[in-house]
């Protein structure tokens, strides 16, 4: 007998006397819209608005959360479709979602889990959880739902309740599918910066991308003043398309300035294939000072999240390409390597950064503190790896005391799954919703005060700290 799928109302709830507060309070957001202001579902989703594919490759092979996990039980990235770099095709799109099927107890416990649940029972209306007997009827169901009108990429856009959604583009990206949306959907579909390619040099591509990166501004970059030049341009195109941040993503938090000259040297030295490993990570740290002082003159919000060792096997990566899931957190130090930013902008009345870690060893010790006083930081929600139930919660234990809540950014889903959205933020508004009944129970705060405070933490939040 198949197994019955039926997410539990009261899912993510505390137990005992905080769960009819955390009730009431979960029903004052849950049906507020939802602001999506760092995410990567691609904007060429609502450009073309084209029906979506079969359910594995909606389902399986984009969401690393997904393909990992199959992974470190030995599946083999050829037989979950993962695109391979010399082209030849791995596994028929029904073999895939079969694995996947096969394998959903391995999802027990872990956030994926509940997102999926979600999609399926709410969002695709599916009544039996996955298995190996239930994949291919559940195949079948899924692609039939696909293919009606009300699950295009636009419909579901109104269906989810999204008010705005932020994709995540390269400096390089010509934003053409940004301005075809725009014709149809004005403000809802908008792109965020994202320089990190073009400020990397050890990048073996580096050279290629700098020379595209002045194409595009129509800008000489065979000098360093002719870079800076052409990332000025393409920020102010980014921001007539929309945009309302930047997103940078280092392996640390390093930010400190090099003198022109200094950075031009290292800048020609890339150019010419000669740059070494330190000159690059000391060009990287200087640019996102760089970036900081960008965002202080044009109003782009900064979002800032390091500490991730990408492509951690070298194997996958050679096989497969880069982010394929293979990707570590690192221990992140955040109050030096961030003073000379913040000392030059923490209290410019222009500036904005959201911080982001997946070192939630600094909650508490550096990223609370410093968003606790300075007025230009906001921190940012639980990210990636603490983008989970208990994640939540700890994040909110470890920051409020010392940073309240209004030093933070609200949520951000930070998906390529489109379909999980909702459930992203669903779960952290039950995760909100608890946390405060917690309070209220203990006789901390008055529940009128967690009313608000839960209606902020899902909508207002961030919309004051993006919309600016």
């Amino acid at each position: 007998m198949p197994k019955a799928l039926q997410p539990h109302p009261d899912r993510a709830f505390p137990a005992g006397e905080a769960r009819e507060v955390a009730r009431r309070i979960h029903a004052s957001t849950k049906d507020l819209p939802l602001l999506c202001f760092h995410g990567h579902v691609d904007a060429g989703l609502f450009a073309t608005d084209e029906p979506f594919g079969n359910p594995a490759e909606l389902l399986v092979v984009p969401d690393h959360y997904v393909t990992r996990m199959l992974v470190s039980q030995g599946v083999s990235p050829d037989l979950l479709g993962l695109p391979r770099r010399d082209g030849v095709r791995t596994a028929e799109p029904r073999d895939i979602w079969r694995e996947f099927c096969s394998r959903w107890h391995l999802f027990l416990g872990t956030p994926s889990r509940y997102w999926l649940e979600h999609e399926f029972a709410e969002v695709l209306g599916l009544r039996v959880a996955p298995s190996e007997e239930t994949a291919d009827d559940l195949y079948d169901e899924i692609s039939a739902r696909l293919a009606e009108p009300e699950y295009r990429p636009r419909a579901l856009l109104d269906r989810f309740n999204i008010e705005v959604i932020a994709t995540t583009d390269a400096a390089t990206d010509d934003l053409a599918q940004h301005a075809k949306v725009a014709t149809d959907l004005p403000g809802r579909v908008i792109p965020t910066f994202r320089p990190d390619a073009v400020v990397h040099l050890d990048r073996p591509d580096w050279v290629e991308l700098s020379r595209q990166l002045g194409v595009r501004a129509d800008t000489d970059t065979s000098s360093y003043q002719g870079y800076l030049d052409a990332l000025r341009q393409r920020r102010q195109a980014f921001r007539a398309a929309g945009a309302l941040a930047t997103d940078h993503g280092h392996l640390s938090a390093a930010a400190t300035p090099l003198d022109d000259t200094q950075a031009a040297r290292i800048y020609d030295s890339a150019l010419r294939g000669e740059v070494t490993a330190g000159d690059a990570a000391a060009f990287g740290a200087h640019m996102l000072f760089q970036m900081a002082a960008m965002s202080a003159e044009d109003g782009l919000v900064m979002q800032v999240h390091p500490g991730v060792l990408r492509d951690h096997h070298s194997g996958v990566h050679a096989a497969y390409g880069p982010d394929q899931g293979h990707d570590i957190p690192v221990a992140t130090e955040f109050t030096r390597s961030l003073r000379p930013v913040l000392d030059r902008f923490g209290h410019a009345e222009g500036f904005r950064m959201v911080l982001f870690t997946v070192d939630e060893t600094s909650y508490s010790r550096e990223l609370a503190p410093i968003a606790g006083v300075y007025p230009s930081v906001r921190l940012g929600a639980p990210w990636w790896f603490l983008d989970s139930p208990d994640g939540m919660r700890r994040y909110r234990e470890l920051v409020t005391e010392t940073a309240g809540f209004y030093n933070t950014s609200g949520f951000v889903d930070d998906t390529r799954a489109f379909l999980s959205i909702p459930a992203r933020h669903d779960l952290s508004r039950r995760i909100d919703a608890g946390h405060l009944a917690k309070l209220v129970v203990e006789h901390r705060i008055e529940e009128d005060d967690a009313f608000r405070v839960a209606q902020d933490l899902a909508y207002n939040l961030a919309r004051d700290t993006y919309v600016r």
